[in-house]
């Protein structure tokens, strides 16, 4: 017989542990306090941004503003009656990035453009984007701002695009590029390969986004090296074997890591955002691979 002493200890310990997720059970990852999530800001680009770390006046190099350094309140909460929402304000580049890394799983958010607009693209379109498989250090692309990673694009006009980030690189299906076209995904075409050096931007299949001031559904759903961007419910681009290359040109498979939201030089809401692992890849979706 288990001693009442032991038994009443055994009960406490089980209590105070997590509770286990369950498959299929959504998990917010939005809170008043941004709890499961930390920043990085880099700079607030000018308009002859050329790819270089800025520099001052004396031409030393500038440092970026760093991690968890949000002092101008780029990344900011506002309580609303239907749940928390998350506002980007744009004005430096940067990200909101989470403290956990996934792997297998069924993003879900909704995203709505405000109305401020910051160099360098005062005169462009609207852009943010969401970061999955994240690795290493922030910083590591173009404008110094993010980590490696696929992008699935938020722009007007783009919601779903691709691009890759640093050396990432990842196969979609759709059509061939030309001259100076881009590629067009398409879930009929075969798998073609983006990569840093070659095609490393690929355009939506359709424009799905909602209306001006209304919100649009996005999904990002991973498993195993393949992926889907969703707009409102629609597939907009049929991606795999996502990986990375390295210096030596050896691809090495990237399909665990954190989930980062873009700051990009325009003010963007998100609401609703959530989480679930996966099991297997939906059967929905799994004819299209």
């Amino acid at each position: 017989m288990i001693h009442p002493f032991l038994l009443i200890v055994s009960l406490l310990a089980t209590s105070l542990l997590p509770p286990r997720q369950k498959p299929d059970e959504w998990v917010s990852l939005l809170d008043k306090d941004l709890s499961q999530w930390e920043t990085y800001l880099s700079y607030a680009h000018k308009l002859d941004y050329n790819g270089n770390i800025p520099k001052d006046a004396s031409g030393a190099p500038i440092p970026p503003i760093g991690y968890n350094k949000d002092e101008t309140h780029v990344f900011s909460i506002l309580t609303e009656p239907g749940g928390p929402v998350l506002r980007i304000s744009g004005e430096k580049y940067g990200c909101l990035f989470t403290r956990q890394e996934y792997e297998n799983y069924h993003l879900k958010l909704q995203v709505k453009w405000g109305t401020q607009k910051y160099e360098p693209r005062k005169t462009k379109l609207r852009d943010s984007g969401i970061l999955y498989h994240s690795i290493g250090e922030a910083g590591a692309e173009y404008w110094h701002s993010w980590m490696l990673s696929q992008e699935f694009q938020i722009m007007e006009g783009h919601m779903g695009d691709f691009w890759c980030q640093a050396n990432s690189a990842i196969d979609i299906r759709s059509f061939q590029s030309e001259g100076v076209m881009n590629r067009v995904a398409d879930e009929k075409q075969p798998f073609g390969t983006f990569k840093k050096g070659s095609d490393s931007y690929c355009m939506r299949s359709a424009n799905y986004e909602s209306p001006a001031e209304e919100w649009t559904t996005l999904e990002l759903i991973c498993f195993e090296g393949k992926s889907l961007h969703i707009v409102n419910g629609h597939v907009v681009m049929v991606l795999k074997d996502s990986r990375y290359t390295k210096a030596d040109g050896q691809d090495v498979p990237m399909r665990r890591g954190k989930i980062q939201l873009q700051s990009e030089a325009a003010e963007v809401f998100y609401r609703d955002i959530r989480i679930k692992p996966l099991a297997t890849m939906p059967k929905a979706y799994a004819g299209l691979f």
